[in-house]
């Protein structure tokens, strides 16, 4: 009898320790982690997409030539909004203080207007950039964070603010649905230990300091990555998570309450045991099912590219030595196709750079529209395309690529309301016995050169490939 109460009170210690040191060491640091991912595609993105705004070409130049027409930048800010589903997107002209918004102008910011106080303190303040938490006019004065982002010229001269914004609401909603999945007690702390972000559902507005972890101690695990401190709440020992976000300048706290999680252990011990072996086959399930897809959304980046889905010059390499086996092996032909925009910079300088990326887009469909399901086409350089035909002749090639010709030329191309007209050079080359994907591509290469040369806007062709040097 005393043999087994002895027993069941070391393997009761045993279990509770190993409980604890689970979470302590496991299952909140991996909330954490997964929060954290969840964070940088959520919250954090708005803060890239802002920096890529403040030192956009377009933005810059159009500031600096005088920002004439501004249907421009509003057009920019609209596309900018549309593009990557933000609640706003905004600039503040540091020359006339007119601040502009996807919708169009709203107003002049001054100092003596309370809502413009953020422009100043943004204007003053040395960090490129800084989260803040306002209502948004544009919006009904809903409450909205806001992505502040300092553009400077080509000389550091300080020219404006851009950014875009987050709804509040939107980020409480994603915290609420985290404590749901992860069944943790989830929000969000500055620097001063007051309770910034949380969801609608867990916990009060309230000090830190007031769950039992002191302010103070927070800056000390600012450079020391994820923490786990065990703190007293309410008369529950709770296990509380925490973690500095640098990109927010804030703290991502969680929490389990571990009161709660031990009164399983000594209701039904060797139950909660194989619930906990369920539960880490799950986590690691998760952790490799993870791993899994964003090892597959990795290759797709390395293998197409995202603006016209054109496979890149990766991925080429790739299927062109392949390629180059098969035709060698199966006596077929092969032959590679270089297309070329005409006078390309010419449309970037007069229309704009996202006209650019429509004519790109355009002329990648035109060229999939001509070719077959068992043809490669590649986006070679900023507005070059490489084209593989497996079992296809110098001739059909040609045709082909006539056929691409007249595609793209006869497209109607506008941007704006404003038609573009589009022209192709192509240049097309067979592989020869014995050679190399890079003696095709050369060939290829001259031929299109051969085109640029002959006028544009035509078609020329290598007999056959010459050996690379």
């Amino acid at each position: 009898m005393f043999g087994f109460l002895a027993t069941s009170l070391a393997s009761y210690v045993v279990s509770r320790r190993s409980l604890h040191n689970a979470i302590v060491e496991n299952e909140l640091p991996l909330t954490s982690d997964n929060i954290y991912s969840e964070i940088q595609k959520d919250l954090i993105r708005p803060v890239l997409i802002s920096s890529v705004m403040s030192t956009d070409t377009f933005l810059r130049n159009w500031v600096i030539a005088g920002e004439q027409d501004p249907m421009r930048m509003i057009e920019y800010l609209h596309e900018i909004r549309q593009r990557y589903h933000a609640v706003t997107s905004f600039f503040v002209s540091d020359r006339t203080r007119i601040y502009y918004h996807a919708d169009g102008i709203l107003k002049s910011v001054t100092e003596d207007d309370w809502r413009d106080e953020w422009y100043f303190r943004v204007r003053r303040m040395m960090q490129p950039y800084e989260i803040n938490v306002d209502p948004d006019l544009a919006n009904r004065d809903a409450m909205t964070i806001f992505i502040n982002y300092r553009v400077v010229d080509y000389d550091g001269n300080f020219i404006g603010v851009t950014g875009i914004g987050l709804t509040v609401n939107a980020v409480q909603h994603l915290i609420d649905d985290y404590q749901k999945r992860f069944g943790r007690t989830i929000y969000f702390v500055n620097a001063e230990g007051r309770i910034v972000l949380k969801g609608d559902i867990g916990i009060s507005e309230t000090q830190i300091d007031e769950r039992g972890l002191p302010a103070r101690r927070l800056q000390q695990w600012t450079m020391s990555g994820s923490h786990t401190e065990q703190v007293e709440y309410h008369g529950h020992e709770r296990l509380m998570n925490v973690r500095f976000i640098p990109e927010l300048n804030w703290y991502l706290l969680v929490e389990k309450d571990e009161t709660g999680a031990m009164a399983g252990i000594r209701n039904a011990l060797y139950v909660n045991l194989a619930v906990c072996a369920v539960i880490t086959g799950l986590v690691l399930l998760g952790i490799w099912l993870t791993i899994s897809r964003f090892q597959r959304r990795l290759e797709e980046m390395a293998t197409t590219d995202k603006l016209t889905g054109a496979a890149t010059r990766h991925a080429y390499d790739i299927l062109t030595e392949q390629a180059v086996r098969d035709a060698h092996r199966q006596r077929q032909p092969l032959t590679a196709m270089l297309l070329d925009i005409d006078s390309f910079k010419a449309i970037n300088d007069s229309h704009g750079h996202m006209a650019g990326d429509r004519i790109l887009m355009g002329v990648a469909n035109a060229i999939r529209a001509c070719l077959r399901s068992s043809d490669t086409i590649c986006r070679w350089g900023g507005e070059e395309f490489l084209v593989v035909l497996r079992n296809c002749d110098q001739g059909n090639a040609e045709r082909i690529a006539e056929t691409v010709r007249q595609t793209v030329e006869g497209a109607a191309f506008a941007f704006n309301g404003a038609p573009i007209p589009v022209t192709v050079s192509l240049g097309v080359a067979m592989l020869g016995p014995g050679q190399t994907g890079a003696d095709l591509f050369a060939a290829a290469d001259a031929a299109l050169y051969q085109a640029k040369q002959a006028g544009r806007n035509c078609v020329r062709g290598a007999l056959e490939a010459e050996p690379a040097d």
